[in-house]
């Protein structure tokens, strides 16, 4: 290699080599002509500050870890908070299922108002939970509510005193804001197509700053500083992820807001008849169907909030049959009812089985998890029917998916439960509980919305004009439309044709 440089890189190449050959020789021949002491010590005196600096240096990092030791302890909490804001992430996606399912089982001229909704209930939600609702749930209580931890602060004292995990703290807060914000959108299904933007604001701060965190509060309140008269019991209300909490709350607020707010115009004739408002797409409201689905899997395993022991994978199976169970469940019965097995039907069977699943996931086989939703399908079916037959218009069927399929859900925890369920040897005590804590369910968030919104209704008003109901929300209440303007249009004459 060396032969075939130009003569000056030659040269250089020498001088490098000769160098080297120095560096490595002379320490050798020092040690061999054995070198004075006197030359030896400076090198010494020189070495000796080094050697006192890695040995400061080394206890330095001893007292960090003797400060803060990583214990197993540890590093569980912090695995344990990354499990919980990762499910809280799955259930904050459900927003994007909600929105969709509700789209796509309404007219194309609603589609903006049902986005902003959607958008707005958990925006608002998130910030008036953290302020109010959080403390109202699980601040320190009286047995009916929490008095404090408003405005939320993870790292507290107060909040280290509850949990010295301060990354946990916040983690549950996380995962809580999502919860809440899942019932406050519950309320948006039965009201599409014909409320006031303005006045569905207002009712999302009131229903995740009372309705909500109060009555949770009574049920899960000791899931941190607090401690509920229902969870209390001497046999206490038992359920585990909301099929009451959330799903039931916002099912029967739905429920008051669609009777207070009355059916869409040519829902219902003079005679009593009902006329279907078929959703403008139904591949939406699927793709909405299986993005909840999807969530389930934080909401349900997600509530363990925590890694250790394999309950959460055991969850994620009881979860999934009862979901498809209730598919098959709603398919059947819409087959046998209405000659054909009916799509919308089917996909609403999938919701009805998650929410049936959710109070008893951790504590029901996974036999009676699958019974459990195949005849939360079957409820779902008839429910809708039987609303509408009431003339309680309910545009994606939300009162019947949360509130009465969430009841379903809590009840089959005291018949089905393997520790204290009826049919299991269990007696009657649990389903007792049970019963108990679905009544106060629906007297308070039933109750209470229903005042909310006939106060809303008296004062701002709670519904659009019916001009504006009849151009659609989009243009109205945003200015804008969802699809081409054309496409509205056609669509919105095609719906008048089909109504009138």
């Amino acid at each position: 290699m060396v032969s075939s440089l130009s003569l000056p890189n030659r040269v250089w190449f020498a001088m490098l080599a000769i160098a080297l050959g120095l560096m490595i020789s002379y320490p050798l021949s020092a040690q061999d002509a054995g070198t004075p002491a006197s030359e030896e010590a400076p090198m010494a005196e020189a070495e000796e500050p080094r050697a006192e600096e890695a040995a400061a240096e080394e206890g330095a990092a001893e007292e960090a870890e003797a400060e803060e030791p990583l214990t197993a302890e540890a590093v569980l909490g912090d695995v344990d908070a990354l499990w919980t804001c990762l499910a809280a992430f799955l259930v904050f996606f459900m927003q994007a299922g909600f929105a969709l399912v509700e789209a796509g089982f309404t007219r194309a001229k609603n589609a903006c108002n049902i986005v902003m909704k959607n958008l707005m209930d958990f925006s608002i939600g998130s910030l008036s939970f953290w302020l109010i609702g959080f403390g109202l749930m699980f601040g320190h209580t009286n047995g009916f509510l929490g008095t404090d931890m408003f405005l939320f602060d993870g790292g507290s004292e107060a909040a280290i005193e509850v949990n010295s995990n301060v990354g946990f703290n916040w983690a549950f807060l996380i995962f809580q804001t999502v919860f809440c914000a899942t019932a406050a959108t519950i309320v948006s299904g039965a009201m599409a197509e014909r409320t006031k933007f303005s006045a569905y604001l207002v009712y999302s701060v009131l229903i995740t700053v009372i309705v909500y965190p109060i009555f949770g509060s009574w049920a899960w309140g000791g899931l941190y500083a607090g401690g509920g008269w229902l969870e209390s019991m001497e046999t206490g209300f038992y359920d585990f992820a909301g099929s009451t909490v959330v799903h039931s709350v916002g099912g029967w607020a739905a429920l008051a807001g669609a009777i207070t707010i009355g059916p869409r115009i040519g829902k219902y004739t003079a005679d009593g008849k009902v006329k279907p408002i078929p959703g403008h797409s139904i591949p939406l409201g699927a793709l909405g169907v299986f993005i909840l689905w999807l969530g389930w899997f934080g909401f349900n395993p997600g509530s363990t909030t925590a890694v250790g022991g394999g309950s959460f994978a055991y969850i994620a199976v009881t979860t999934n049959l009862a979901a498809a169970a209730g598919v098959v469940g709603a398919m059947i019965t819409s087959w046998i009812m209405f000659s054909k097995p009916d799509t919308s039907f089917s996909l609403n069977g999938a919701l009805a089985g998650l929410v049936s699943i959710t109070a008893g996931c951790d504590a029901l086989s996974p036999a009676w998890a699958a019974a459990a939703g195949l005849i939360g399908g079957v409820i779902v079916v008839l429910s809708c029917v039987m609303l509408d037959k009431m003339k309680i218009d309910d545009p994606v069927g939300a009162v019947s998916v949360h509130g009465v399929c969430g009841a379903w859900g809590t009840l089959a925890v005291g018949l089905f439960m393997t520790d204290g369920g009826l049919v299991n040897g269990g007696g009657p005590a649990q389903l007792i509980s049970q019963i108990i804590g679905v009544a106060v369910g629906f007297v308070w968030a039933f109750g209470v919305s229903f005042v909310i919104f006939n106060l809303i209704k008296f004062t701002m008003g709670l519904r659009v004009s019916a001009e504006e109901e009849m151009a659609g929300l989009d243009i109205t209440e945003h200015g804008m439309y969802a699809y081409p303007a054309h496409l509205v249009s056609e669509g919105t004459q095609q719906a008048g044709h089909v109504a009138s």
